[in-house]
């Protein structure tokens, strides 16, 4: 391949037959769709999107991307893609630390794992190489044991270790990949995926070693003007300044709850009473011990925490928004100890900790109204039993079995699929779009079912970045939520931090990937070409598994129930208005994309 910046290798991996074939990745898809994000979505679409997600065809892949592991900020981020066994769609989960990094420093692009090994197994990855490994002894071990054996197995520091818990095992379909770092690839099931092919872990070993770029002398230059705009200290990224730095992402508690936008007992209300006790700054006062971070990253969001004291001691890493919400407010529970001492069991487990937040919420609403028996539920904010349930879910036993398979079919069950806050099958994660409303447009056109991540328009919404727009105002956000969406996906396959995005912008993705692949000519109106050219992919990929007109939608909680809270009283989400906006930007046609917007992009 022409282009710089890649190792040129990718290991194919047949689990059946414990067979690897190296092969670059092909220039036209490299060029097309870049890498992490949008190169592992070709791989997965070349499988065919009528495939069974548990089926051996059904490729797992871990993905880098051209910048992945080198000198450019925020360039720890692995991409692990599949298709999803909870939502039936293709889902690409992101995780950071070292293991993208090391991945990269061991000659590969990406792993792709085909095939069901006859017997648990685990991969060693080192100089170029993949081998299988029996893992009889490791399977039935939560995450942390399982990385711990495996990293004392194969010694060193320079070292990395994947793995699944016993939710992958048991193939509950929110289950995730966890590393050493305890950094998740969370949604989607990627670990249900895992589980079903018997693989457990992976291993890679690797020193230090940044791929250069194609413009050595261009490259310094594009590397410092985007380092500036993360340390610039006007920004959140700012390190030991920004917000983001000084409280990790559970700086957005008590934002979202001032403003009306923090669901409370699974979205029933839009405020949280005791929020302050769950959040950044009540953490950073009371169990906060380490600021750890990833690989090239000087911001250092990952809040590291330990409880010394009563029934919840843990020393764990990181107490995040997304889980600090769905496992406190979410579910009625205002204790920061038991959050943390859930958010690692959920870790250890392998659970996607917004998912099972959400589930369990779920559950409690039914209780609530008297859907299911006091002695079969959960009620608000019962910590004890949110942690017995959470086991359960696991295992698939007692009442957590009726959770395993997602929120979707648990609610169905009940005959009140109106309790399921979800789209696509996949929980939304903890911003109300009844105060956050391009949130929920968001949540209903992501690709991969809710998600906050596909277009984090709450960096508009809340004035993080200079694109300001009114968090209560639907008009405009069909084109900002396309114009994020472009971006991050774009951003997801070089692959750099999400967060990255709170400073930097298509200009500096642009430059950096142009010298380091070694392009003459790439800017910020190609980034954005290349951004929409995998967001329609994905799309069309969904369109040929079943999601047709009608699959973009959102919970009529948000969209018929108003906010009861200040900042957000008597809003709703206005979603059919901003659909129309959106499918306008778009060119789709409700939701499907045309032929002719294909081949406009070279998708087809």
């Amino acid at each position: 391949m022409s282009l710089g910046g890649y190792a040129g290798r990718v290991g194919h991996v047949d689990l059946t037959s414990r067979t690897v074939d190296y092969r670059p990745i092909p220039e036209e898809w490299a060029r097309k769709y870049v890498g992490g994000r949008g190169l592992g979505v070709r791989y997965v679409y070349e499988a065919g999107p009528a495939i069974d997600p548990l089926s051996p065809e059904n490729p797992l892949c871990f993905m880098n991307g051209p910048l992945t592991g080198s000198e450019a900020t925020m360039s720890g981020r692995l991409a692990v893609v599949t298709k999803s066994p909870l939502t039936g769609t293709v889902t690409d989960s992101h995780q950071g630390g070292w293991t993208a990094a090391r991945l990269r420093w061991a000659g590969f692009d990406a792993l792709i794992f085909t095939g069901r090994a006859n017997g648990p197994v685990y991969a060693v990855v080192e100089n170029g190489k993949v081998e299988i490994r029996d893992a009889s002894d490791l399977w039935g071990k939560g995450a942390h044991e399982t990385i711990q054996i495996l990293r004392e197995r194969h010694g060193g520091d320079d070292i990395s270790v994947e793995a699944i818990g016993q939710a992958g095992e048991n193939l509950v379909k929110f289950s995730a990949w966890m590393n050493e770092n305890d950094r998740a690839a969370g949604r989607g099931g990627t670990g249900c995926v895992g589980g079903s092919k018997n693989l457990k872990a992976i291993v890679i070993k690797a020193a230090r070693n940044y791929p250069r770029a194609a413009n050595r002398d261009e490259w310094k230059e594009a590397h410092r003007a985007a380092l500036g705009k993360i340390m610039d200290e006007s920004t959140i990224t700012s390190p030991r300044k920004g917000g983001l730095s000084l409280y990790g992402t559970n700086m957005l508690m008590n934002v979202s709850n001032t403003i009306g936008a923090l669901g409370a007992r699974n979205s029933q209300e839009t405020h949280f009473d005791n929020a302050e006790k769950l959040s950044g700054e009540y953490v950073k006062e009371t169990i906060l011990i380490h600021d750890p971070t990833c690989h090239a990253c000087p911001v250092a969001c990952k809040k590291e925490v330990e409880v010394t004291d009563g029934p919840y001691k843990v020393k764990m890493e990181s107490v995040e928004y997304e889980p600090a919400w769905s496992l406190g407010a979410n579910c009625g529970n205002d204790d920061i100890n038991s959050v943390a001492f859930m958010i690692d069991m959920t870790n250890d487990l392998g659970l996607d900790a917004i998912e099972i937040g959400q589930a369990l919420s779920a559950m409690m609403e039914a209780t609530q109204r008297e859907y299911i028996p006091a002695s079969e539920g959960l009620a608000w904010g019962a910590r004890d039993d949110m942690i017995e349930t959470i086991r359960e879910v696991a295992f698939r036993r007692g009442k957590g079995a009726r959770l395993a398979d997602g929120i979707d079919p648990f609610v169905k069950s009940l005959g009140h699929p109106e309790l399921a806050m979800t789209v696509k099958g996949q929980a939304t994660p903890a911003y109300d779009p009844r105060g956050l409303k391009g949130m929920g447009l968001g949540y209903a056109t992501s690709n991969r079912g809710a998600c906050h991540l596909r277009g984090y328009s709450p960096a508009s919404e809340l004035g993080v970045i200079g694109l300001k727009t009114d968090p209560l105002a639907w008009e405009g956000k069909g084109e900002l939520l396309k114009l994020l969406q472009d971006i991050h996906a774009f951003s997801d396959s070089l692959d750099l931090c999400k967060f990255s995005a709170f400073a930097e912008g298509p200009e500096e993705y642009a430059e950096q990937y142009r010298v380091m692949v070694g392009l003459d000519k790439f800017d910020m109106n190609d980034a954005l070409t290349t951004g929409e050219r995998i967001y329609n992919l994905e799309r069309h990929y969904n369109n040929q598994a079943g999601f047709r007109e009608g699959s973009d939608y959102l919970p009529r909680r948000f969209t018929d129930e108003p906010s009861n809270s200040q900042g957000s009283m008597g809003q709703v989400c206005e979603l059919d208005k901003m659909l129309i906006e959106y499918y306008d930007v778009r060119g789709w046609k409700d939701g499907v994309v045309p032929d002719e917007k294909l081949r406009e992009l070279a998708v087809l």
